[in-house]
């Protein structure tokens, strides 16, 4: 419920705020008494497109340690915690990046990554799978997550919501527009949209948008092929990792929060396979097998 509740008032929060912006940029005037301005209405898709998968980005650590309770280790407690630090800081360096944040959360195995950057970016991992896992198989869970840091997942998955938001917000009133319109063209004076625009938007956002969510689906998938392979790479083979998959594959992965359900270690996967962030395992380690 606390998940949801967070959800919900992140996502007005940052709709009241870019609707506040668009107004003060005058982009969202994109309906006229001329009919439809282009120009304004791509700024308009762009606006609402980028930036909320940028504020979402940069909202994520926070939003991600609230929702998920962890607690974001400065003092190792038990030996646990130092091997955990250890691991994470000589993981960074072979990487060549920063040492992020390191955090412990309570749930069932399974670990994600998030930050706006590089040089901000948080690696949590579950009481469950530091339990239920080896040592080299932790490691190589861990392996993966600093892989995604590296390879500036978090930035490039941001980027393409952001197009294909864009494109979703575009379409989305260029359609209904078409359609207010040709159902009004014997109307003898224009006032404006009618609810014909209105409905058409909304059935088209939520059309686009579950076509949007399959292409984000996809890249996300390819993300993580190449951490597998980046994990395998900084345990030099990959057997650890493949390792720590058949582990995974015989346990009940803990879920996740949206916000970070795409850069963790695995996920359940999706009614179509289509809509999956995460490939089947199976597949993950012929990938692995295959280097």
């Amino acid at each position: 419920m606390k998940r949801i509740l967070l959800f919900l008032l992140t996502n007005l929060a940052v709709v009241a705020l870019l609707g506040i912006v668009a107004n003060v940029l005058g982009i969202n005037r994109f309906l006229t008494g001329n009919g439809l301005n282009l120009g304004a209405l791509l700024g308009f898709a762009a606006l609402m497109g980028f930036g909320g998968a940028f504020i979402s980005l940069w909202m994520s650590k926070p939003i991600a340690k609230w929702s998920t309770g962890a607690q974001v280790i400065t003092q190792a407690r038990d030996a646990t915690e130092q091997w955990l630090l250890d691991c994470v800081a000589s993981l960074s360096t072979a990487a060549g990046i920063p040492m992020p944040e390191v955090a412990i959360y309570d749930g069932e195995p399974n670990a994600f990554v998030t930050g706006p950057s590089r040089r901000n970016a948080l690696v949590a991992v579950s009481t469950g799978l530091l339990q239920l896992m080896s040592r080299e198989e932790a490691e190589a869970v861990l392996a993966h997550e600093i892989s995604h840091v590296a390879n500036g997942d978090m930035v490039t998955l941001t980027l393409i919501q952001g197009v294909v938001n864009t494109f979703v917000v575009f379409l989305s009133r260029v359609v209904g527009y078409l359609v207010d319109s040709s159902l009004r063209r014997n109307d003898g004076e224009s006032r404006g949209p009618g609810i014909a625009y209105l409905v058409t938007t909304v059935v088209c956002d939520i059309l686009f948008g579950v076509l949007a969510s399959i292409i984000v689906a996809y890249f996300s998938r390819q993300r993580e092929f190449r951490a597998d392979a980046g994990a395998a790479h900084f345990m030099g083979g990959a057997r650890p990792m493949v390792g720590a998959l058949r582990r995974l594959e015989g346990l009940a992965a803990g879920e996740l929060p949206q916000s970070v359900a795409t850069a963790g270690i695995t996920g359940r996967p999706g009614w179509l396979a289509l809509f999956a962030s995460h490939p089947p395992i199976e597949e993950r380690i012929a990938a692995l097998h295959a280097l």
